[in-house]
Order: C-alpha cells, then structure tokens, then sequence
C-alpha cells in the first residue's frame, strides 16, 4: 500500500516553508509570495500539524527553523523542481505552450514568408525557440498527423476532422521559362502550344507539382517531363539552365526575376492555391499557436 501524506502538506505550504527560509521574516515571505503574513504564518502552523513535529520555535515574536524545518525545506526544494519538471515535460508531451516550437514549411515560404513569421513570434514570444522544418506539402501533413512538427505553412489540405487550418493568402501559378525565351514575351500562354516542350518540375506530394497535373489535365495531354527535383530553387535553376520549362507559384518571382520569367496562364488553365496556417485541432487553445497564428494574419496582410 502507498505511502499516504496526510492533507495538511500541499506543495503551495512547502512553497510558503521555502521562501520563509529564504527570507528569515513573515513580512518578507508574504511580499514574495503576494499573500498576507497571517496566510504565511497559518500555512507553516498547518505545515507543523501535517508533520506532527515542531518546525520552528519562538523566540519573541520570530520563528527559527528547527532541524526539522531544514531537512523538510531540502526536501521540499527537490519536490517542488521534480514536479515543475514533470508539469513541463507533460506539457510538452501534449505539446501545449513548450519553448520550442517547429514549424513546418514549403520550400517557397522561405522567400519572404517564413522570415516575416519568424522575426514577429520572437517579438511576440521572446523566449520561444522555432525550429524551421522544410518539406513538401504531403511531408508536411503527414509529420504535423505525428507530432513531428507544431504545425505547417503550407497549402490549405483536405478539410480533415485532425487539422485546423486558417487560410492566409492566395497565390496564382504562372508559366516559368529563361528570361531569353520566346515564350517570355507573350502576353498570356496557351499550354496546348508547348506540347513538344521538355518540362521540369517538382516531385510528388508537392502542392506546385498537383497544380502543373491539373493544368496539363486541362490542356488534355501529358506534358514531357525530363525531370523532377526536390525543391523549388533547383527548379528554377533548371528553368533558367534551359533545361525545361515549368509551372511556379507567383511567390518565387523576384528569386531569378533577371534568368525566369513568369507569364501568366490562358484563362483556360489559371490555377490558384490557398496557402494557410495548420496544426492539431485539439491544440489549438495551445498560447504558442495562438500567437503564431496572430503573428501569420499579421504577416499576410501583403501576399508574400
């Protein structure tokens, strides 16, 4: 059978004992704690009935720790640390309000996006650490379902009974070739001319890359594609390197703007994407995500 401690010792009266010991006076221990004296006085008469031994004895009108007193503060310290420790390890467990927090993002986020974020959670939230976790939109989704990140800049997903999302902006999907191209002085580009053209593009699970399969599914072919890459600045270089032309989000447009022109698609096949703010549903009274989510409205009132 457990050990049973008897109801009159509370972690607040082993907090009242500790700061009595530090301060020597009832006045001061009081101040400290932002209690009344009678409160302190009566938390350490109620700590001696708990005990059934004498903590201090008077001397006029002060209180001096016994032995007793001093063994029981040691003890109380380790206590009162081991459960601030466990409260914050249970926290972070759940992952509500830790100091560090990961945030999941597109690879084109990190243009203007995530450093505005960035820069405005640290005003916010001066002591919180983020970590950037960069990935595609399937990537991120999945690792956001397991806990691996905070939550995700990204396209808005499939609604999902798990995930909260907030949109923050749209952004327009444009016909990416070498600033010297032709096709960089048209107006506007009808996909079904470029049906013999090489193509580059990003690899599956990529919001950009669903948007290019949309776009030649439109256009009712399928486009030569001679290769996918991992990230969005290696296909810019691939677009600007003449190896094959491709389909960008507006975002990445100042990136090359001097080797890669983005020409708007034909009314026919404009695609947009909804990029937005996700996390865990049951998290979302977490502080942390709270003010990230403020920091992000505030960030996107001018579409990065």
């Amino acid at each position: 059978m457990r050990n049973r401690i008897n109801e009159e010792i509370t972690l607040r009266k082993l907090e009242v004992l500790l700061a009595y010991m530090e301060t020597g006076n009832l006045a001061k221990a009081a101040e400290a704690l932002d209690v009344s004296t009678v409160s302190v006085h009566r938390a350490l008469h109620s700590l001696e009935e708990g005990m059934r031994c004498a903590l201090f004895r008077h001397e006029g009108r002060n209180l001096l720790p016994t032995e007793a007193a001093h063994v029981l503060a040691d003890v109380a310290t380790d206590v009162i640390k081991a459960m601030a420790d466990g409260i914050r390890a249970t926290r972070q467990a759940a992952g509500y309000s830790a100091d560090h927090m990961k945030i999941g993002s597109l690879y084109s986020l990190t243009i203007r996006t995530v450093p505005d974020v960035v820069i405005g959670i640290k005003v916010r939230r001066p002591e919180l650490q983020a970590e950037l976790v960069l990935g595609s939109n399937a990537d991120l989704l999945f690792k956001l379902k397991q806990g691996a990140i905070d939550a995700a800049l990204m396209a808005m997903p499939e609604p999902d009974p798990e995930i909260e999302s907030i949109a923050l902006f749209e952004d327009e999907i444009y016909f990416a070739a070498p600033a010297d191209s032709p096709y960089a002085r048209q107006a506007s580009i009808d996909l079904r001319q470029c049906r013999d053209e090489p193509f580059v593009t990003l690899s599956e699970g990529f919001i950009t890359y669903q948007g290019f399969m949309d776009a030649f599914r439109i256009a009712d072919f399928t486009p030569n594609v001679v290769m996918k890459v991992g990230d969005i600045f290696s296909l810019m270089n691939l677009v600007s390197g003449g190896v094959g032309y491709a389909l960008l989000p507006g975002r990445v447009r100042d990136v090359f703007a001097h080797k890669v022109t983005l020409v708007p698609l034909s009314s026919q096949y404009r695609l947009r994407q909804t990029i937005g703010l996700s996390f865990l549903r049951r998290r979302e009274r977490d502080p942390n995500l709270l003010a990230l989510a403020a920091v992000c409205r505030l960030a996107m009132r001018v579409p990065s």
